[in-house]
């Protein structure tokens, strides 16, 4: 009887699979509506949809720096694969400076890669600071008092922009934001002196309206090559924070081949990669296998990191 048991059940799982998937899929998105990263998730949502045959719902969850809506899909749903989630380096990174209902080695399911930020430090295009040279400065000279918004307290922008601060021994005033749109709005308005971002100030540098510091790659940006990178500026920091889908854990196999494979036609569909090119971003394409093994990898690099400042302040 227990062999008929188990040979029925996993009849049955694969019978699932193969039918995979028979009703809409919803995809969680940890950001505000609007932003780069919903603006890029929402286009693959809808191309993706086409060869799965089903409709893909997006849901914004926003907060927790990115961490809300994946904690949420790991603790509340189904592992069928008709709740997906993007994850990325703050969700890694965030279990090691409080306390989160999910463990990241354990919680996901990991499906793929999908791309990964260019990041940048803007002003306004009035402002008095014309180079990065410029912004350390009127940092030494005056401070605390230049503002900088992110979007959000231990987002790896925030420690990030904190790191650099200390190695060039300036101290800076961050004033959180939660997300794309109000950071930019808060540059445009004169709230804050500059932004540190992903490329959603991309249109507002091509207009004028902003002024392009430095960037945050491994190499200067295609789409600003006369902009220099933090390498370039004598800081030995490079960012791009990949990020991917994820489920909760336990996903059959067959389920996440068939949602990467969807997500990775609508990674390489021509609306996708004229996104990728107006925000200067790159793809992080990784298969399922590929993408948990990076997974794992960063987030100990990540608690290494946070170990590693948590040593200098102690030190401090």
């Amino acid at each position: 009887a227990m062999l008929c048991f188990t040979t029925l059940c996993a009849a049955a799982g694969a019978a699932f699979a193969q039918q995979y998937p028979v009703r809409p899929i919803t995809l969680v998105i940890p950001w505000q509506a609007g932003g780069v990263p919903d603006t890029q998730l929402r286009l693959l949502a809808e191309i993706a949809a086409k060869p799965l045959g089903q409709p893909i719902v997006v849901e914004n969850k926003p907060g927790g720096v990115g961490t809300l809506g994946p904690a949420a899909v790991a603790a509340n749903a189904k592992p069928d694969g008709y709740t997906i989630t993007y994850v990325g380096t703050g969700v890694f990174r965030t279990p090691f400076l409080v306390k989160t209902t999910y463990d990241p080695r354990k919680d996901f399911t990991y499906i793929g890669g999908l791309g990964q930020y260019l990041f940048g430090v803007v002003v306004r295009s009035d402002s008095q600071l014309k180079s990065w040279q410029d912004f350390v400065a009127f940092a030494k000279a005056n401070p605390g008092k230049l503002t900088y918004t992110t979007f959000g307290v231990n987002s790896p922008l925030h420690i990030a922009m904190e790191g650099i601060a200390s190695n060039l021994g300036i101290r800076l005033r961050h004033i959180p934001s939660r997300g794309n749109a109000e950071n930019n709005a808060a540059v445009l308005g004169g709230h804050v002196m500059a932004s540190a971002d992903g490329s959603a100030w991309a249109p507002l540098v091509d207009s004028g309206d902003f002024r392009l510091l430095v960037t945050w790659g491994k190499t200067r940006s295609k789409h600003w090559p006369n902009v220099p990178n933090l390498k370039e500026v004598g800081v030995d920091l490079a960012e791009t924070m990949p990020y991917g889908l994820a489920g909760p854990a336990g996903m059959d196999p067959k389920v996440v081949s068939a949602i990467y494979k969807a997500f990775r036609t609508a990674m390489h569909d021509q609306r996708h990669l004229e996104l990728l090119k107006k925000y200067d971003m790159e793809m992080f394409d990784l298969a399922p296998q590929d993408f948990s093994k990076w997974a794992l990898d960063e987030i100990d690099r990540q608690q290494a990191l946070i170990a590693k400042f948590a040593e200098k302040g102690e030190k401090k």
